[in-house]
């Protein structure tokens, strides 16, 4: 069993959800990533069940995915990205990892991953994106997301910028 992907049987105890050593507003902008690192992890799951990866502590476990025909471009192409995402993912603390596995690759509801740890659904959506948001910030250190760029401050086509004599207060 792989170690990024062997999380998902795991489970936290409740005491182990605040994580200090993460600061989340060291960049503001990691949510603009959360939909891509999601639609990565995935890719990752249904990717290592094609390349014969299934974790043998999921058994007998039903999970919540659809199946999809997906082609790569070659076998090896496919380990590599397993091989690469779950090396990212098993950088996370255990609590981020049991959590991602839960609900985005399993899933689960907020609701019931909160019952499955022992605490209240707002526990879970205020840690997700938090968990989320650390494995956007790995991708991106490790290439495997791409840095996007926001708008630039010269643009002409800006819309936030009124014209030279247009007045916002009347008098």
């Amino acid at each position: 069993m792989t170690a990024a992907v062997g999380f998902l049987a795991a489970s936290i105890d409740p005491s182990d959800w605040i994580d200090d050593a993460w600061d989340s507003g060291a960049n503001p902008d990691l949510w603009l990533y959360r939909r891509r690192t999601e639609a990565i992890l995935r890719k990752l799951f249904r990717m290592s069940v094609e390349v014969g990866r299934l974790p043998s502590i999921l058994g007998s476990e039903f999970f919540r995915t659809h199946v999809t025909s997906y082609s790569v471009s070659s076998f090896e192409d496919a380990v590599i990205f397993v091989h690469d995402v779950e090396r990212c993912v098993a950088k996370l603390d255990h609590v981020s990892q049991t959590l991602i596995g839960r609900v985005i690759l399993q899933g689960f509801t907020h609701e019931e991953a909160g019952r499955l740890f022992g605490c209240t659904r707002w526990t879970v959506e205020r840690n997700l994106p938090e968990a989320v948001d650390r494995l956007s910030e790995i991708f991106l250190a490790a290439g495997i997301l791409e840095l996007v760029e926001g708008p630039k401050a010269s643009d002409e086509n800006c819309c936030q910028e009124g014209e030279e004599d247009e007045k916002f207060v009347i008098v």
